[in-house]
């Protein structure tokens, strides 16, 4: 029988138990599988027809509707990561960030902005090329609103601090369902990127680098990773700008798995102590480039 289009639940549907949102995007189960052999986001890929340093441009398979979801690359080497680009780089990355990130706040329909990267096939990418994404928003997303909206600042002392250096701190989080999760942020509060200067950009990105290095160094080769930027949302007042990094690694190449106890309850039981993982990442020290 065919369904009547009126009956279809709105999108995005929420879970009354739990109060989450469900964003149903039957389109995306359509995207192709990419051919082995060639790269959409490589010099003269289907997304990259020109020579580019950084680039952005919609996304062909959207999980939000109204133009809300963008892939930012990093770079034309497909070889190149994150953590192996140079800091001019790193820094055009970022003023990108911010030019697409300042493009959806003056909508009148975004509430909020989300920039992330996935990182490695252990976490989903499915494609290796150097790449972000960013999606627009209409609502305030619930983990956003928590982690941004309340009074969360940054860890600046004691043992989960990794470093500090130009004006950003990095530490290790104190709890939570990740084994590894970093968390980076200004020692003096900041809404959004936006707000970050010149300099400021600079250092974020040295502080971004860093962090990714030492993971590196700690697993001895670049781990699987998410990263995401947490910014203020349109019509706050408050909100610290931070970037989060996790990764589902809690050795080398060994996958931390989600357990059915974890997801039933929402409680989380992390292999990894942070404080332990905070001291060998400040043992590693990052050469400077």
């Amino acid at each position: 029988m065919t369904q009547n289009s009126n009956s279809i639940p709105p999108n995005p549907r929420v879970d009354l138990s739990t109060g989450a949102y469900v964003h149903v995007v039957g389109s995306r189960q359509g995207r192709p599988n990419l051919p082995s052999n060639t790269c959409p986001f490589c010099v003269g890929g289907l997304e990259a027809p020109h020579p580019y340093t950084t680039r952005w441009f919609p996304n062909r398979w959207p999980s939000l509707p109204n133009d809300r979801c963008e892939v930012i690359l990093y770079s034309d080497d497909h070889s190149a990561r994150f953590v192996t680009l140079g800091i001019e780089r790193l820094t055009s990355i970022i003023d990108l960030w911010v030019e697409r990130s300042s493009a959806h706040y003056a909508r009148p329909d975004t509430a909020s902005v989300l920039i992330f990267e996935n990182s490695g096939r252990d976490v989903g990418a499915t494609i290796d090329h150097p790449h972000g994404q960013l999606y627009s928003f209409d609502h305030v997303p619930q983990r956003t609103a928590q982690r941004i909206t309340a009074d969360w600042c940054p860890t600046t002392t004691g043992q989960l601090v990794i470093n500090e250096h130009d004006g950003f701190i990095t530490s290790v989080a104190s709890a939570s369902p990740y084994p590894v999760a970093i968390e980076i942020a200004p020692v003096n509060e900041v809404g959004r990127l936006a707000d970050l200067n010149g300099d400021a950009r600079v250092s974020l990105a040295h502080a971004m680098r860093d962090a990714l290095e030492r993971l590196t160094m700690y697993f001895v080769e670049t781990p699987p990773y998410m990263l995401w930027v947490n910014q203020r949302p349109n019509g706050s007042s408050r909100g610290w700008l931070n970037v989060e990094i996790v990764s589902p690694w809690r050795a080398p190449g060994v996958i931390r798995y989600i357990a059915a106890a974890e997801v039933s309850t929402g409680e989380y039981f992390n292999p990894l102590v942070p404080e332990d993982l905070a001291h060998a990442l400040r043992e590693r020290l990052a050469s400077p480039r």
